[in-house]
Formats: structure tokens, sequence, C-alpha cells
């Protein structure tokens, strides 16, 4: 019964990464490259704790594993067969706030089965954004380090000098040109993408066409649009950062969680919903990306 809003995004090209004159440019950002991305639909912000609460401490049964491919409903007594995380070993909004807050401490396999679990409920397809989907729609047209320009950053974004060490309530911040809050802090966001050298410059100076960094290792993978917890440099459009392991030093489990990022208390994610539907190969593909790798 929750209800969420989505932005729609029109398709179109860009120069993704940041120019080498920009401030506090990390090497990762560049070289820029042409990219174009597909129409599409964003979260306006954040997945908030409202709409993850029901997949993720539903008294229904399901599975914990990866997943099942083959939910039969005449023979499973599960309503669903899309995995459910394993019950949190502590509170993880750690009394930051909970409704009308941003989810956070969540694994890339538990926000990639959170969108499966959300395409079975709606019959719509839901998904990470990849890299280049994020960045695109962070700008929303703009070439600036923030999407605002030269505008104040305490006006549209969350960071460690004005958040009071804490994530905010999703949408108290001004929009970037497109309509999406929260671009700019509050909390870092997960990507499809596995995170390493940006997307390559095809060999003949062209765009790169919906690209995606399919994940081959659980670690790293990229988060993008830093947090309350970071300094102004991180929350800069192009600015990237790979998931590690020490995000889950706190977890008591052996084997440690395949859901949980304990220290990771500052990220997030937001869905995306693109144009055309994808097959079903192409589902599992983004659905299960986090799964079985090490």
């Amino acid at each position: 019964g929750v209800e969420f809003e989505l932005i729609a995004i029109p398709g179109g090209e860009f120069l993704m990464g940041s120019p080498e004159d920009e401030a506090d440019r990390l090497e990762d950002e560049g070289p820029r490259r042409k990219v174009k991305v597909s129409p599409f639909w964003m979260g306006k912000h954040e997945v908030t704790w409202d709409e993850y609460e029901p997949f993720m401490m539903t008294e229904v049964r399901r599975e914990k594993h990866g997943g099942w491919t083959d939910f039969d409903p005449a023979t499973h007594d599960a309503v669903d067969g899309v995995s459910q995380p394993t019950p949190p070993y502590t509170e993880m909004s750690f009394g930051m706030g909970q409704s009308g807050y941003p989810a956070v401490c969540m694994t890339q396999h538990a926000a990639n089965k959170y969108c499966q679990w959300l395409s079975a409920q709606t019959g719509h397809f839901y998904r990470l954004p990849t890299e280049a989907e994020w960045e695109y729609a962070c700008r929303a047209g703009t070439t600036s380090a923030y999407s605002f320009g030269d505008g104040d950053l305490d006006e549209h974004g969350w960071y460690y000098d004005n958040s009071n060490d804490k994530y905010q309530k999703v949408g108290t911040k001004k929009p970037n040109p497109w309509g999406l809050h929260d671009m700019h802090g509050n909390v870092s966001e997960w990507t499809a993408d596995a995170f390493g050298e940006a997307y390559p410059v095809p060999d003949d100076g062209g765009v790169l066409i919906n690209p995606w960094t399919v994940p081959e290792r659980l670690y790293p993978r990229v988060v993008r649009g830093g947090s309350w917890f970071d300094d102004p440099d991180r929350l800069r459009s192009a600015a990237r950062l790979g998931s590690s392991e020490d995000w889950k030093q706190q977890d008591p489990q052996l084997p440690k969680s395949l859901w949980y990022h304990t220290d990771a208390s500052w990220v997030g994610f937001r869905v995306v919903r693109q144009l055309e539907i994808p097959t079903l190969e192409e589902m599992d593909a983004h659905w299960n990306s986090a799964r079985g790798k090490r």
C-alpha cells in the first residue's frame, strides 16, 4: 500500500565524467566520453524505509538463498520466489529515523532483490540504475560539478557539515533540474555496475550506448552521489566510490551476511524502470548480478 513517485528521464547523449580542470577531480572520473542512454523512469528520491521494510521484514515465508529459478505455485507453499533478507542482527536505522527516511545498510544484492520483489508486486520491471544512467540523471543536462551550477550546496544536498551526523528525510532539499531530489548527498546510492576504470572510450571515438560494466566479482561495486557523512567534493555529479568488505566489519555472522553492510549506514539506493521491456535473461542478469560472487 506504499506509494512512490517516479520521474520520466528523457533519453539523450552527454559527456560522462569530469574535465581535468574540475576541482577535487579524481583520476577514475575520466577520461570524459560520449554516452547515449535510452529513456527511463527514476525514483524521485531514495527508497525509504516505508518502501523497503515490507520486503525486508515481511512475515510471509520466503526463501533466504539467492532466489528460485523453478518456482511453481502449485507445489511450493511460499507466496513468491523472491528471496528475502535474513532478520537483521541490529536495528539498521541506528536511531536516525525510519518513516520518510532513506533505507540504508543493504548490500547491492539486497537492493537487486528488492527490485525483483517490487517488480513482482507491480508487474513492471524495476532495477538499479547503471552508472551511466545515474550520472546522466544527476547532471540533468548540466556540465558543471554539481547539477545546480554555482548555487548553494546547502540548498540542494545533505553532507557532513549540515547533516547533524545522520541522514535526513528524503525530498527536503531542492531537486535537480529534472525534479530528482537528493542526488547530491543524504545517502550514497547503489548502481548496477562493477567499480573499475571509467567506461572505455570506443576505438573509433564514437558514442557508448547504454553501457553497463557487468560485475564479475562481489567487490567493488559502484555507489554514487555522496552522503551525509561526506565532504562536499564527494557529492559532485562525477564522483565515484567502490564498495568494500570493510563495510561489514561489525557483522558478527560467519560467513558474513549477503544482505547487510552494517558499517555503511550512509549507503542506500533508488530504482529505475526502463521504457523497453527487457528479455527474461536481461532481467535475471540485473537481479542476480551479485549472487554467488566472491
